[in-house]
């Protein structure tokens, strides 16, 4: 049985390496679309891999989709998967977010080089094909930086815990695996991810008010709104303000 497993792996190693292109003209997209299929393969894992200066994400969807009634892989425009969202117990969805800005400032402070030594893991919890919530690993890795230091591509697995899981609660940890050192959530640094007048402006671009009554409200310049709502959609690592009251809300920023 372990030699099959052994042949099986290094059949899709084979098939998905050995026929690829490996001109120099290969783009860094092509590259991570090898890397999130290779995880699809070898872990059965669905993976997505999110382009986040082009806002799009493509879905593989490994063998441990079909529990999961993800069984199609698929490329969307958005890096929010909502359908792989709606299945995920809604309090593990907001905690994995919180988590995944965490990671995200964490980041944000170390050289392009030393991100790559960092990912996310998880437990939560996802309705299988028989709507019942089972529980699933969720990794999540930074795999591309741009030359200006923004993060560019994101890469999530979703495939079955390698072990038995005990109780019923979310579990997130951001772990170095060169160092195996471990950093748990801290909804004290979430909290903080807004400032307090960045707080205030989301609230009333939740409530609908423009930019103009905004400035009006703390006699500020449309200027300065704007520009809290460039700061706003940049922490909260978002591409609209929709997207960002939603976060925020998630996660009880507001």
């Amino acid at each position: 049985m372990q030699g099959a497993m052994v042949n099986n792996n290094q059949n899709i190693l084979n098939d998905t390496l050995l026929t690829q292109s490996f001109s120099p003209q290969d783009s860094p997209l092509a590259q991570c679309q090898l890397v999130a299929r290779v995880y699809a393969g070898i872990e059965n894992a669905v993976a997505v891999l999110s382009d986040l200066k082009a806002n799009r994400s493509y879905i593989y969807a490994g063998a441990a989709g079909a529990a999961l009634g993800l069984e199609i892989s698929s490329e969307i425009d958005s890096i929010w998967e909502e359908g792989l969202f709606s299945r995920i117990r809604p309090d593990d969805l907001e905690a994995k977010h919180a988590m995944e800005l965490q990671f995200f400032h964490m980041l944000k402070e170390l050289p392009n080089a030393g991100r790559y030594d960092y990912y996310v893991n998880s437990i939560l919890h996802m309705r299988n094909v028989q709507e019942e919530y089972v529980a699933i690993q969720h990794r999540m890795f930074y795999i591309r930086s741009a030359d200006n230091g923004s993060i560019w591509m994101a890469l999530c697995l979703y495939n079955f815990p390698p072990q038995q899981v005990e109780g019923d609660a979310y579990f997130g940890r951001i772990v170095n695996s060169r160092t195996g050192q471990v950093f748990l959530p801290d909804q004290q640094q979430v909290n903080a991810i807004l400032s307090e007048r960045e707080k205030e402006v989301l609230r009333m671009i939740k409530a609908g008010s423009s930019s103009k009554e905004i400035a009006a409200r703390f006699s500020i310049s449309v200027y300065t709104v704007n520009r809290h709502r460039q700061n706003i959609l940049q922490k909260l690592h978002v591409n609209n303000s929709m997207a960002a009251c939603r976060i925020a809300d998630a996660i009880h920023l507001l």
